[in-house]
């Protein structure tokens, strides 16, 4: 009943991110199971098996609201079920000491991109019926390496393609989400089959992880849906990106040995870093939305209220429409 309770608190944390974020569901529950004690390749099946229902309702909600691109779907799903599928026998056939430091290193690594990419300029909005511009040759080896980096680090699917496709500003934010998250049903699926596979019957140890996991994940999807008006993803994925980089690191520390002042000094560093990139990221957030207001009436054109046109009505007109990128 007690392991219940844990991995149901580490449901409601990893889905709490998740929900405001779009993404990290995997590496947040990842970090904290493999925190708890929990075997890396154990603690990678139980969350993908976990995101098997998970993703499955995600994906159904973003078809009802017209969020998906089934091209991109296959083109993406395809290849990260065959990426995902390799990445968990990989992981499940080495031992556990060997995959702690292999599964740490990869979820520091996807904490470091999270924190470059939520403290810098989110990507620019584009409108809800733009189409997708990604070719076969551009989606099948990123849902390959998306794939393979999900299963054997236990997560990144979504710090992954999502990002990526975000950058690129082909193609409009909603659809790009709703098929990543669509075709992640076809990623966890893959992964959970390669995990039975590769674990045998010790993969049915698994079943009160996922128990737990499901049920948090139920638990504060509304808390999440609240809260993602509440903070702003800059924020929060700096935030989070820099805890998985910290207690990533402290997994890497033990396992190599490195005790007294490198570790003090290490996590210092890492501790100044992460708090200085949220501050940043909290800054821009809060002079984006104070720009908001201030926009609005150089947006409109034509008459003022004394019926007369206002000075340089065609170069207001492109400062008004133009959109930064960065």
């Amino acid at each position: 009943m007690i392991k219940l309770l844990i991995f149901t608190l580490v449901g409601i944390g990893a889905q709490i991110v998740d929900g405001t974020l779009g993404m990290a569901f995997g590496v947040t529950a990842t970090t904290l199971l493999v925190l708890s004690g929990t075997g890396a390749a154990h603690a990678s099946a139980a969350v993908h098996f976990a995101e098997v229902a998970t993703t499955l309702a995600s994906g159904a909600s973003h078809w009802r609201f017209g969020n998906i691109d089934w091209k991109v779907v296959l083109r993406l799903g395809v290849p990260g079920g065959v990426g995902a599928f390799l990445g968990a026998t990989v992981l499940s056939r080495i031992s556990t000491e060997s995959a702690a430091p292999i599964t740490a290193g990869i979820l520091l690594a996807i904490g470091v991109f999270l924190v470059v990419r939520f403290s810098s300029r989110p990507p620019v909005e584009f409108a809800a019926s733009e189409k997708t511009a990604h070719s076969a040759k551009f989606l099948t080896p990123l849902g390959l390496f998306g794939g393979f980096i999900d299963a054997s680090g236990g997560g990144g699917w979504g710090p992954v393609t999502t990002s990526t496709l975000l950058t690129t500003g082909r193609s409009a934010p909603r659809t790009v989400i709703g098929s990543v998250s669509a075709s992640e049903f076809i990623v966890s699926a893959s992964a959970s089959v390669g995990f039975l596979l590769g674990l045998g019957s010790d993969f049915f140890d698994n079943l009160v992880i996922i128990a737990g996991l499901a049920l948090g994940g139920v638990i504060a999807a509304p808390l999440a849906a609240w809260l993602v008006s509440r903070i702003t993803p800059g924020v929060l994925g700096t935030g989070v990106g820099g805890l998985l980089v910290l207690t990533n690191a402290r997994s890497l520390f033990k396992y190599f040995d490195i005790e007294g002042a490198p570790r003090t000094i290490g996590y210092v560093l890492i501790v100044v870093v992460a708090v200085g990139l949220t501050v940043l990221a909290w800054r821009k957030s809060r002079a984006a939305t104070a720009a908001e207001p201030a926009a609005a009436p150089t947006a409109t054109t034509g008459p003022d209220a004394a019926g007369t046109e206002p000075e340089s009505a065609g170069e207001g007109s492109a400062d008004a429409t133009q959109v930064p990128v960065g």
